[in-house]
């Protein structure tokens, strides 16, 4: 029996994506014995998923204290993996790579690094641009799998396994009409839109709709989503008393939505997993060739300031580039509501057109 250890110590979404490396692989190796690494707060998407025998959690602050980091080196080495997959390819996942002896040790390469130290026997490239409706993040990890272990038929669709009791709870059944989830902040303060902006969105739907809104933020964010709250016009439409603090939680109320407007994060793929619809808000300095999985104008609608204005980014210098992720606040300011709206507004009349007040 082959043991196969997958690493993507990373956030919800990349571990959600990093999920497809083990539908493909019990394909090639269906009496393997497949583990996971991950993030304490990421295992709520790989629960119950089929594919997966072992989940082994950590928390994020303490993997990287280098002594916690080479025990759990020594630990994974003990195990004696045949396979190790690791598509994020960082400093933490690529020492455990090195020091486990696995056989196959599949990651990706990266040039700009100084160190040469074989971590992988199977280094492989990033793909420059994505070639499948999946996006470029999906059809990297499938690849991880493909260039070694040829696959008949790959599967490039994430997905999220429900219990049958999860399915049968009803966290809304007093709730009447379409009920959309906004993703009101971002994972991070560089993936959140301004405030004003978020609230703009929001009051267009409950003038112009009947729905509930519910909110979706991390728990540590509740200050700053109540402060979009009380800017909102017609609270009486926003339920903020629905809420979920786990990711399973997040994922079986989702699961009971009709739909997802949100900053681009983990939230759309847990969204995307349970096929929801999602109208997906990009920062300006997300690539989204990678992340825009499955996106296809009627059921996953998005918008990117790069395709909006694109002569806004050529006329920017290399280093502004660069710098974008560190301060895209000002950038962010660009893509004003009315430039969201114009999309926003056929795409809600498409899925709802009998809930217009």
């Amino acid at each position: 029996m082959k043991k196969i250890l997958i690493i993507q110590n990373k956030r919800i979404g990349d571990v959600l994506l990093s999920s497809v490396i083990a539908n493909n692989i019990k394909k090639v190796f269906p009496d393997s014995e497949v583990s996971f690494f991950a993030y304490d707060y990421t295992i709520g998407v790989l629960e119950n998923n089929p594919n997966i025998d072992r989940i082994i959690s950590i928390n994020q602050k303490e993997l990287k204290r280098l002594p916690t980091l080479f025990e759990t080196a020594l630990k994974i080495r003990e195990q004696k993996y045949d396979i190790i997959f690791d598509p994020y390819a960082k400093f933490q996942s690529r020492i455990i790579c090195l020091t486990s002896k696995a056989p196959y040790r599949i990651g990706f390469k990266k040039a700009h690094k100084k160190l040469k130290l074989p971590f992988y026997t199977h280094p492989l490239n990033f793909k420059k641009k994505a070639t499948l409706p999946c996006g470029r993040g999906i059809e990297d990890r499938v690849n991880l799998v493909h260039q070694v272990f040829p696959l008949k038929n790959p599967n490039y669709v994430p997905k999220i396994y429900l219990t049958e009791i999860e399915k049968s709870e009803n966290k809304l059944q007093d709730i009447n009409g379409p009920i959309i989830m906004f993703g009101v902040l971002g994972s991070t303060p560089n993936k959140s839109m301004p405030y004003e902006y978020i609230v703009e969105l929001i009051d267009f739907v409950t003038k112009n709709y009947k729905a509930t809104i519910l909110f979706n933020y991390a728990p540590h964010q509740k200050e700053e989503a109540l402060k979009i709250y009380n800017a909102c016009a017609r609270k009486e439409n926003i339920n903020i008393e629905v809420y979920e603090h786990s990711i399973r939680g997040f994922a079986v109320l989702m699961s009971q939505c009709d739909m997802l407007i949100s900053n681009e994060g983990g939230s759309v793929h847990i969204a995307k997993a349970l096929n929801k619809p999602t109208f997906t808000i990009y920062s300006p300095y997300i690539d989204k060739d990678a992340w825009n999985s499955f996106e296809d104008e009627v059921f996953h609608q998005s918008i990117h300031l790069l395709e909006e204005v694109p002569d806004l980014f050529k006329s920017f210098t290399p280093e502004e580039r660069r710098s974008i992720e560190k301060n895209p606040q000002e950038l962010y300011k660009e893509l004003k509501p009315e430039m969201i709206l114009q999309k926003l507004k056929p795409y809600l009349a498409h899925h709802f057109p009998d809930a217009k007040t």
